[in-house]
């Protein structure tokens, strides 16, 4: 699992990389984006908590993901009305991203030995802080949402990758 989540972290950090080396192409693939980014991010953290047997408020939010993810795939005009749609989606996003992760930091501080989950606490709060900003400027977020996209990406993607290196080994 924990090898899975480091990968996957790797992957999310390239993803963002690219998103902020190309913003307006980013932008204008937005749709695409978020519902790679549900599918992706619910099913990981299904998997996360299914194999943790931790079936609280990630494991619901993993679910929900999932499934907003395969409506606007499936429901044909949902896709741009969506796009329209979009800066306000994401800001909710950012936010409710940034207050599961400190809720998931303050579990971590629990069960680890270390400070690995200062670092889930602290991207935490820069997504609440992200998502605030998004909702208060959203003209701003239209002009450089694939930069905020990218960095958002590179954040989660990192956030993964420190969360499975520092994860406590699960007995056998």
């Amino acid at each position: 699992m924990r090898i899975f989540m480091a990968i996957l972290g790797i992957i999310m950090a390239i993803c963002g990389i690219s998103c902020v080396c190309t913003p307006v192409m980013t932008f204008l693939e937005a749709g695409y984006f978020l519902v790679i980014l549900l599918l992706v991010y619910g099913i990981a953290t299904i998997i996360r908590s299914v194999a943790e047997k931790n079936y609280g408020l990630p494991f619901l939010f993993g679910i929900l993901s999932v499934i907003l993810g395969v409506v606007i795939m499936v429901v044909p005009g949902l896709k741009l009305m969506t796009d329209g749609m979009l800066i306000y989606i994401m800001a909710a996003w950012f936010l409710v991203q940034g207050i599961v992760e400190i809720f998931v930091s303050f579990k971590l501080k629990k069960l680890q030995e270390g400070k690995g989950w200062i670092w889930t606490l602290i991207f935490g709060i820069i997504g609440v802080l992200v998502g605030i900003y998004s909702f208060v400027h959203p003209l701003l977020l239209a002009f450089t949402f694939g930069i905020l996209v990218g960095a958002y990406f590179i954040e989660s993607g990192i956030n993964m990758i420190v969360m499975a290196l520092t994860a406590p080994k699960a007995e056998k």
